[in-house]
């Protein structure tokens, strides 16, 4: 990366808008885990947190989770390093030892909902019994093409380019301390 590069990156934290801090967030989650813990707790589920985005919601939110639980994860994308999207390319599918449980898919956020759709189906063809979804983040998306709700979500934004908290500006910025949205975007 360039020195012209790391600056944009630089720059667009300190230009971008705080839309929830860390105490906002730490809450939020801690009520989604009380909902998954209500729907969840006597299925013995598996829960496969996506990566990359999804470490981090996933991190905060099993200490709220008081229920026996394996944990698992699976890595697609349609970014890399673009800021839009592009075609699903699997890096880990899901445990082929799925069939017949319930599975409860964490990721960062639903924006267009292709890649979480994906997640899903893959699950589905594999003999899920039930394919749930929680994100920290719901985008306020119109007609969005892919997945249009999870089941389980901790704040909603308006749609625009958003970092931190596991989201990430051209694969920086996953660790940024709320979640921003980038100026202009």
């Amino acid at each position: 990366m360039s020195d012209e590069e790391f600056e944009e990156v630089r720059r667009a934290r300190a230009e971008a808008d705080l839309l929830y801090s860390k105490a906002q967030i730490v809450d939020a989650v801690r009520l989604m885990g009380d909902r998954i813990t209500a729907r969840l707790g006597a299925e013995r589920p598996l829960l496969l947190a996506t990566m990359t985005g999804g470490l981090v919601p996933a991190a905060l939110l099993l200490p709220h989770l008081d229920f026996p639980l394996q944990l698992d994860y699976i890595h697609l994308t349609r970014y890399g390093k673009a800021l839009s999207g592009g075609e699903i390319h699997w890096i880990k599918r899901p445990p082929t030892g799925i069939a017949g449980r319930s599975v409860l898919i964490i990721d960062d956020l639903l924006d267009l909902g292709l890649t979480l759709q994906s997640a899903v189906e893959e699950c589905e063809r594999l003999g899920a019994r039930e394919v749930l979804t929680a994100v920290l983040v719901h985008k306020e998306v119109p007609d969005r093409p892919g997945l249009r709700q999870t089941d389980f979500h901790a704040v909603s934004t308006p749609d625009r380019y958003l970092f931190g908290y596991g989201m990430d500006y051209k694969t920086w910025w996953r660790n940024g301390p709320g979640i921003y949205a980038v100026r202009g975007a």
